[in-house]
């Protein structure tokens, strides 16, 4: 059911497709993913149901997209509670959704054409409906169709706009990365290198550390799963302190990295992916004080505050893929019925770099 991709050390995913659009080859029918129930604690299988519907049809200003691959995020999960997140909730019984990129088969927007290769908003199934004023086209010259989700995608701009506009690092900086082997984090990393930066990223296994420092370029790493004091690892990896922790995670990693930060430190928080399930907020040693006397900045971060420049971001990541500056690695699990097996393995750290459904050939 899973697969990594082949290119471990390089610059782009191992799928390689020619430059001839894929075959139509239509199903009858569509599968797509509900809400099933709401979850309490961690997400289970039965959260999930697939359903098989007619294939939709797209009206005035939209696209019918083949989906070939679909994004899974751990943002999703708060998706699924009862309650106002910073993104809408699902219904139960709503499809599952977010990013993919597929193949227009029908189109009602002037600005597509069946054929044509497209990026945006859809939903875990074969077929999709999307905008097509949200769609974005993809060149499948500058990467893999999967990297369009990951570092061409909301993932590498996340990763651009966190560290250069919140983090703002200057050389000679120590820049943290919590989740540093995820879709973001190596991302943040390899841009901190850019920016003349020492990077120490954690991530929670040895693969994943080797990976970080021996083909992403990241000074130290240090595997959670295998040390008892993340404060003492901190301060072998990085003894001169931190001064951009740009974190993903939170939890014990994020307290431990709050008593390391310098004076003038900035924090850009992205995720907390290790409270995401719990039901209730949990409380662990307050930290607060420590801003008092660094004078540090803790700021959230939120990719759609900066949707005017995403073409700037896209631009440069896209500049530095092609260079050979940036690396970047998606795990792909095969077929939309496994789509909720991905999504759940994000919260046990199965996927190195960013995680896939490959939905279609």
């Amino acid at each position: 059911m899973w697969s990594l991709s082949d290119a471990e050390s390089a610059s782009s995913a191992s799928i390689v497709f020619g430059s001839e659009p894929l075959s139509l080859d239509m199903r009858e029918t569509n599968r797509e993913w509900v809400l099933a129930r709401r979850p309490e604690g961690e997400p289970e299988m039965d959260s999930f149901e697939l359903r098989e519907r007619d294939v939709p049809k797209p009206e005035q200003g939209e696209v019918l997209v083949r989906v070939r691959y679909l994004s899974v995020d751990p943002y999703m999960r708060g998706r699924m509670r009862d309650s106002e997140s910073y993104a809408a909730p699902w219904d139960v019984g709503d499809p599952m959704s977010g990013a993919v990129v597929g193949e227009v088969v029908d189109s009602e927007s002037e600005a597509y054409e069946a054929g044509e290769f497209v990026t945006g908003n859809g939903t875990w199934a074969d077929y999709s409906v999307l905008d097509g004023d949200s769609v974005t086209a993809v060149d499948r010259n500058v990467a893999d169709l999967p990297a369009h989700l990951g570092v061409l995608g909301m993932p590498g701009r996340t990763a651009y706009f966190g560290l250069l506009d919140v983090g703002e690092p200057t050389p000679g900086d120590t820049v943290a990365v919590s989740g540093a082997a995820g879709a973001v984090g190596s991302i943040v990393g390899q841009i901190a290198k850019l920016n003349g930066c020492r990077v120490v990223g954690f991530a929670g296994s040895d693969e994943k550390v080797a990976w970080l420092t021996d083909d992403l370029g990241f000074d130290a790493a240090i595997n959670y799963e295998a040390v008892d004091d993340y404060g003492a690892a901190l301060d072998d990896a990085a003894p001169g302190g931190v001064d951009v922790y740009f974190d993903n995670v939170g939890g014990p990693i994020t307290d431990a990295v709050f008593t390391r930060l310098n004076l003038d430190a900035r924090v850009a928080v992205c995720g907390q992916i290790a409270h995401y399930n719990d039901e209730s907020v949990p409380t662990g040693p307050r930290k607060l004080p420590q801003l008092i006397a660094t004078r540090a900045n803790v700021e959230g971060l939120l990719v759609g505050d900066f949707a005017p420049r995403f073409a700037q971001a896209t631009e440069q990541l896209a500049a530095w893929v092609a260079s050979g500056d940036i690396a970047h690695r998606e795990s792909v699990v095969e077929g939309l019925e496994h789509a909720p097996d991905a999504f759940l393995g994000l919260f046990a750290g199965d996927n190195i770099g960013k995680q896939v459904v490959r939905v279609s050939e």
